[in-house]
């Protein structure tokens, strides 16, 4: 026997079988690159799983879950490790790592494209946008395409093509017993209907093929800043300015401190703002008409909403979510900004003490909405916003105080008995719909 973790042991005969057939790498904690490959995004997650096979194809993929299943091993799956409560990586367990599955196929005449599971949404957009095509994808390029699929996917386009889960035609998922499984509208049904939007219960996916839909590669997009105090002001007329938006149009809203980046002006660096970006993905004319009353609203002081590449847009917001660095995540729906959720954004807006602090407000709708509550396993579709309330840290310094911070702005955001009687409905928690 060989000892793999603590009160942990496996038949050494059994894992030298296991990695004489692995065409990728079986890495223990002995190994040189553990420590590298037991990394994720979130920093604040340090788990020490006990073995991590990192697959090198399919076949890898369903000899690790037979040899887990085998063996009575706690197991997590890791895609792009992008999951904000560290999911993806666990103490003690058999971390199935589909990092190395890179595979992108598009079809431009049909407007599909087939993603291996360990694909990010950056890579996918660069093998899209030559075609002038894209999936509904998220807003952070290093997110991974499986993480954000499973759990919904909201991003940039939604609101005129849907999430991810709705463009997405099929699966090719690996099962509990380590067989391999197609599932679509017309092949296994139910486990189709789960793995749009219930997160990554029912098997390790491998692959997914997605319809494309035409967009850019020129869209009309970027922040347009106001001081942090004039956000009462903003939200307020924000909100009646996008009541009836086009389906192509999709906002978001972030409150932060401005961060030091090229696209925003030096003189704001480190100043508490609010900024309301608008992505338009038709005709730009139209779109600058639109957008144009947002612009001219109240004491902007500063504009870089302009035209430009969809991956360069879609890129955007990478500076802010740096991998290694600290977070903590609560999210939930609300029906519409009241008032009262406007102040009470606010409230919590100005305590914000971090500068790596950005949580974004995202406007829901447009073709989301359309599709049936019961369609997908995706709950909350008939949403008017989700908030993302995220706090974030360089390192452990000031981060239980920006948790703390998360927590308070989520509970005063819960329902109570006088909000309930002036007829604003409770925020529905979703907590793993971004990626």
């Amino acid at each position: 026997m060989i000892a793999i973790a603590e009160g942990l042991t496996l038949d050494e005969t059994a894992l030298a079988e296991l990695q004489a057939g692995f065409r990728g790498q079986i890495v223990g904690r002995d190994d040189p690159p553990y420590d590298e490959h037991r990394k994720i995004w979130n920093g604040s997650i340090d788990r020490r799983p006990a073995l991590i096979a990192r697959c090198a194809g399919v076949a890898d993929v369903m000899a690790a879950v037979k040899f887990a299943r085998q063996h009575g091993l706690p197991v997590a799956v890791r895609s792009g490790g992008h999951s904000f409560p560290g999911l993806s990586m666990a103490d003690d367990a058999f971390v199935i790592d589909l990092t190395q599955l890179k595979g992108v196929r598009v079809d431009p005449a049909e407007r599909t494209a087939r993603v291996q599971a360990g694909v990010l949404l950056g890579e996918l957009d660069r093998e899209t946008q030559p075609f002038g095509l894209a999936a509904p994808s998220g807003i952070v390029t290093h997110t991974g395409v499986a993480g954000l699929t499973l759990g919904g996917g909201i991003g940039w386009i939604m609101r005129k093509h849907g999430l991810s889960v709705d463009m997405l035609r099929r699966v090719d998922l690996v099962t509990a017993d380590g067989e391999l499984v197609k599932a679509s509208a017309e092949e296994n049904e139910e486990l189709f209907w789960g793995v749009r939007g219930a997160g990554a219960n029912f098997g390790v996916v491998t692959e997914f093929e997605f319809d494309l839909a035409a967009v850019g590669p020129t869209v009309l997009a970027g922040p347009i800043f106001w001081k942090m105090e004039d956000s009462p002001e903003v939200l307020r007329f924000y909100r009646d300015w996008v009541a009836d938006a086009p389906d192509e149009l999709m906002t978001i809203v972030v409150h932060r401190k401005a961060p030091p980046l090229p696209f925003v002006p030096e003189e704001l660096h480190g100043q508490p703002v609010v900024m309301v970006i608008p992505c338009w993905i038709g005709d730009l004319d139209e779109g600058e008409k639109f957008i144009r009353p947002m612009k001219e609203f109240g004491n902007a002081i500063a504009d870089v909403c302009v035209p430009k590449p969809f991956l360069a847009h879609q890129s955007m917001l990478d500076p802010s979510f740096v991998p290694g660095r600290w977070y903590y995540f609560r999210a939930f729906d609300v029906p519409a900004l009241t008032d009262e959720m406007i102040d009470i954004t606010v409230e919590h807006s100005l305590r914000i003490n971090s500068p790596l602090t950005s949580f974004p407000v995202w406007q829901m709708g447009g073709a989301v909405a359309r599709v049936g509550e019961d369609d997908t396993a995706f709950g909350g579709r008939n949403a008017g916003f989700t908030y993302n309330i995220g706090a974030a840290t360089e390192n452990a310094q000031g981060f239980d105080e920006e948790r703390q911070w998360v927590r308070d702005f989520y509970a005063a955001s819960s329902p109570t008995p006088k909000r309930a009687r002036s007829g604003s409905a409770p925020p529905t928690d979703r907590r793993s719909t971004h990626g």
